[in-house]
């Protein structure tokens, strides 16, 4: 048996058997664990098979997990980018990831926007230090895809993931989604705000998650004030309006956020997906940090991961993504507060622990979430583009 496997079983058993609460679940972390089954084959026709691979393959049931493995441990890395530790769980998915299958890795540009993912995709290419796999939102996933850039793939548990949330040609596939999400220093102003209007009134500056020309999460806080504001999911302008008004009154902070400008006040009032503003109740342990999901405006979206058509470990890419889809990798997402692309799946399996599930938010709270299609996303981006710099900034 593989030394991966022995780790399923055990991550596995432990999540069967763990009777977690809030607090520990948030404390301890677990240990490397599931993956896929491993595929048996007679060693002729495993050596035959060898013998013909030239390329990495389309899909990931084409060959068994072990000769993927192998593969990838032939390239002995994996390059990711902006993928922080505190956004999704990264911070034990990459890790486990690491111990589970001997691959070491690097994350590069860690803080980055969707939008500069593309970009070292197109400035690195060709280079060993070239991003293996991104994971971007939606906007910057269509585009890409159609410019070539992005290789085609098709995890093993692609046929479980929902078809609003993968691109059937497997240039890109959802990996997890959230809902935008206030979060506040409470050693800075007084309350969280629960709704946009509060906004203007806040004794405070209000941040976005940095640029929304740029960065996916961003651009849906945008897509959420407009849906809160007379806007739609056809016309996201509303949504820009609003934040010229509020940079008018001077209640607008246009910066990136980082744990460093919420520690230090400069940004106190943020927004940012609900599964990072959650994390951060961790992350911020010297002062008490308050999350809400605005009363209108609600808006869903979700992140996509592809794997860079010129890849410097295109196994190891392959890798990562089955280890994703994984069950495991799914759960480990669900343990960072965000909601697996695969959760219908995990959930009719009843795989997923009782404690993972009590730590969500309660299910009321995302009664009325709106999610936008890749029509809408595309089109909104494009007036975005256009007009945040001239009404917004000024510039």
């Amino acid at each position: 048996m593989e030394d991966f496997q022995e780790q399923e079983y055990e991550f596995l058993r432990r999540l069967d058997e763990d009777k977690l609460d809030r607090r520990r679940l948030l404390k301890r972390g677990l240990a490397a664990g599931a993956g896929l089954t491993v595929l048996s084959a007679p060693a002729a026709a495993l050596a035959a098979r060898q013998t013909v691979l030239k390329a990495p393959p389309l899909k990931g049931g084409s060959i068994s997990m072990a000769e993927l493995v192998a593969e990838a441990k032939k390239e002995g890395k994996l390059n990711l980018i902006a993928t922080p530790p505190e956004w999704a769980n990264y911070g034990e998915i990459i890790p486990t990831f690491s111990k589970k299958y001997g691959i070491p890795n690097t994350v590069d540009n860690p803080e980055g926007s969707s939008g500069e993912e593309v970009q070292a995709v197109i400035s690195l290419k060709g280079q060993s230090r070239a991003p293996d796999a991104v994971d971007v939102g939606p906007g910057f996933a269509v585009g890409p895809a159609n410019q070539g850039l992005y290789a085609r793939y098709y995890n093993t548990n692609f046929r479980t993931i929902p078809r609003a949330m993968k691109d059937g040609r497997g240039f890109w596939t959802g990996d997890y989604w959230g809902v935008m999400s206030f979060g506040a220093n409470l050693s800075v102003v007084d309350k969280v705000p629960t709704d946009w209007s509060d906004l203007l009134t806040a004794n405070a500056k209000f941040a976005l998650n940095d640029d929304p020309r740029k960065a996916n999460a961003a651009f849906s806080g945008v897509f959420a004030a407009s849906l809160a504001n007379g806007g739609s999911l056809n016309d996201i302008g509303p949504g820009i309006d609003f934040f010229a008004k509020l940079n008018k009154a001077g209640k607008f902070q246009a910066v990136n956020v980082t744990p460093q400008t919420v520690a230090s006040g400069q940004t106190p009032i943020t927004m940012d997906w609900d599964y990072n503003q959650l994390a951060y109740k961790k992350i911020y342990t010297n002062f008490k940090w308050g999350v809400s999901v605005p009363k209108s405006g609600a808006y869903a979206g979700y992140y996509c991961q592809a794997i860079n058509a010129t890849a410097p470990h295109p196994w190891a890419a392959r890798l990562w993504e089955e280890f994703l889809y994984s069950d495991q990798g799914q759960l480990l997402f669900l343990k960072g507060f965000a909601h697996p692309a695969r959760f219908p799946d995990l959930v009719a399996r009843k795989v997923i622990p009782k404690a993972l599930l009590a730590a969500l938010p309660p299910a009321a709270l995302y009664a009325n979430v709106k999610v936008a299609s890749l029509t809408q996303i595309s089109k909104a981006k494009a007036k975005v583009a256009a007009e945040w710099g001239p009404k917004v900034l000024g510039a």
